[in-house]
C-alpha cells in the first residue's frame, strides 16, 4: 500500500471501513477509529488465539475464534473494549473492534560493513519517540520517519546485531530506500523479534539502538528483558501486511 499518511491515520481509515452506520455524528464513538493498544498476536495449539498486551497482561478476544493472521505471530495495533465475560486463564476478556498487523521480522545477520551497506543500505531515518516505539514482549517495535516518493518502490528495513564484543545488546537499524530518497516525509512501523540476542536470564538490561539519521549517527537505549515463556509455543515469526511500502 502506498501512502504518505501517518500510520494512525491509515489505521483509522481501515477501521472506519468496518464501522459505517446510520448513527448521527453526535452518537458515534470516534474513539473506535484509533488504536488503543499495541499487542502481540499469539496462537494456541487449538487454533484459538490471544493478545499479549505487555509482559504480565493477556487479552482474550471473545468475538473472534481465530487469528486474522493465520498461524503467524505478529505485532499489531488494535482497538478493543473490555467486556464482562469469563476470561479463563487470561487477564481480561475483550471485544476486538479492529486489529491491523505490523511488519514483523526477525533480526537479520550482520554481513560485515561493506555487505551491510550493499544489502541493507544506510539511508537515513529519524526515530519517533512515542508510545509505539518500545521494547516489550521480546520485540523492539519502532516508529520511524523518512522520505517516500510516489515511485512505488518498497523500502527495505532491517535490524542487525552490531557484534560489539563489549555490548551483546547493541543493534543497528538499517534502511535501504533503493534510491527513493526524495518526496514527502512519512512514518512507518516495524517490529523486530529479539529472540536471537543472548538470554538476559531474567534480568533487565539496556538495549542500545543505533541508526543513521538525517544529521548523522544517533542512538537510544531501551530497557530489555528476554521474553519469558507464554501460554503457547512461539510460532513462526514472519513479515506480514504493513501500512507503508516496506519489506
Amino acid at each position: 500500500m502506498k501512502t504518505k499518511k501517518w500510520f494512525v491515520m491509515a489505521a483509522a481509515v481501515v477501521a472506519s471501513l468496518g464501522f459505517q452506520s446510520c448513527l448521527d455524528d453526535d452518537e458515534y464513538d470516534y474513539s473506535l477509529l484509533v488504536p488503543n493498544a499495541l499487542v502481540t498476536v499469539k496462537n494456541n495449539a487449538d487454533s484459538s488465539f490471544f493478545l499479549q498486551l505487555d509482559e504480565q497482561t493477556t487479552l482474550l478476544p471473545v468475538n473472534m475464534d481465530k487469528s486474522p493472521f493465520g498461524e503467524k505471530e505478529v505485532r499489531a495495533l488494535v482497538n478493543y473494549t473490555e467486556v464482562d465475560e469469563p476470561s479463563g486463564d487470561y487477564t481480561h476478556a475483550v471485544h476486538v473492534n479492529w486489529i491491523d498487523s505490523l511488519l514483523t521480522k526477525p533480526l537479520a545477520p550482520n554481513l560485515g560493513v561493506d555487505e551491510n551497506n550493499r544489502v541493507y543500505g544506510n539511508d537515513p531515518v529519524e526515530m519517533v519517540a512515542d508510545w509505539v516505539t518500545i521494547a516489550e514482549d521480546g520485540y523492539l517495535t519502532l516508529r520511524f520517519r523518512t522520505r517516500w516518493s510516489d515511485l512505488g518502490k518498497k523500502h527495505f528495513v532491517n535490524l542487525i546485531p552490531t557484534n560489539n564484543p563489549d555490548d551483546p545488546y547493541e543493534v543497528e537499524f538499517r534502511h535501504n530506500a533503493y534510491g527513493d530518497t526524495y518526496g514527502q516525509v512519512g512514518d512507518g512501523l516495524v517490529a523486530f523479534d529479539l529472540a536471537s540476542l543472548p538470554d538476559t536470564e531474567g534480568k533487565t538490561v539496556k538495549l542500545t539502538l543505533k541508526w543513521q539519521s538525517f544529521t548523522g549517527e544517533k542512538s537510544a537505549q531501551f530497557d530489555y528483558c528476554t521474553r519469558q515463556a507464554t501460554l503457547p509455543a512461539q510460532p513462526e515469526v514472519t513479515s506480514v501486511r504493513n501500512q507503508l511500502n516496506l519489506k
